[in-house]
């Protein structure tokens, strides 16, 4: 969690409900809200010409949404969806900036939010330099792995669909399955039952 629910309420916040596929808000919009996830899951996602999905982030509970717009005058570059039921709570823009400015600790806690989401980009970017579908999944992977779980091989279930994994790499869910199992055969991971143990 970025920010205790507590204090966001007491700053003004306010709760919303959104269902599956609804969206919190859409690229072109401005950014005039803080939104952080009390229950469920949220994708940034954005669609190329073709309409084919490009994921930028899978956001779960605890987890701010778009939240680096908020200090600089832009609209959002991608979408926020709901990927399933979810309560978020939201704050104005001023409240929120407010708010960090009289609380140096959740000012301290967004800057490390800020950070860790810089630094999947900046992983995930350089990895879009490679043409091997094993070598992305598996910067994708370790990257996931890296929150906690140790270095033990095959104890961390990966939370992601072939599909969400396709659409985080670039890659098409058919490459996605072959390199999976390229994988498996290679000892890299193990699949049981469809889930993904690395």
């Amino acid at each position: 969690m970025v920010i205790n629910n507590k204090i966001l309420e007491n700053a003004g916040a306010v709760t919303k409900n959104y269902t599956s596929s609804e969206n919190i808000f859409t690229a072109g919009e401005s950014a005039n809200h803080y939104f952080q996830i009390v229950y469920g899951n949220v994708k940034m996602n954005n669609y190329d010409e073709s309409g084919k999905e490009s994921i930028q982030h899978l956001l779960e509970k605890g987890d701010c949404i778009g939240e680096s717009l908020l200090f600089i005058n832009r609209s959002y570059p991608m979408n926020a969806v709901a990927l399933n039921y979810c309560e978020v709570l939201i704050l104005t823009k001023e409240k929120f900036l407010t708010l960090l400015e009289e609380n140096p600790k959740v000012c301290f806690e967004m800057n490390k939010s800020l950070s860790e989401k810089l630094y999947f980009k900046q992983i995930m970017a350089q990895n879009m330099c490679t043409q091997s579908p094993t070598v992305k999944l598996k910067t994708l992977m370790d990257y996931m792995k890296s929150f906690g779980c140790g270095e033990k091989r095959f104890t961390f279930q990966i939370p992601l669909t072939r599909q969400q994994m396709a659409n985080l790499t670039g890659l098409c869910v058919e490459t996605v399955i072959r390199a999976l199992k390229k994988m498996e055969r290679d000892g890299k991971l193990l699949i049981e039952n469809g889930k993904i143990l690395y």
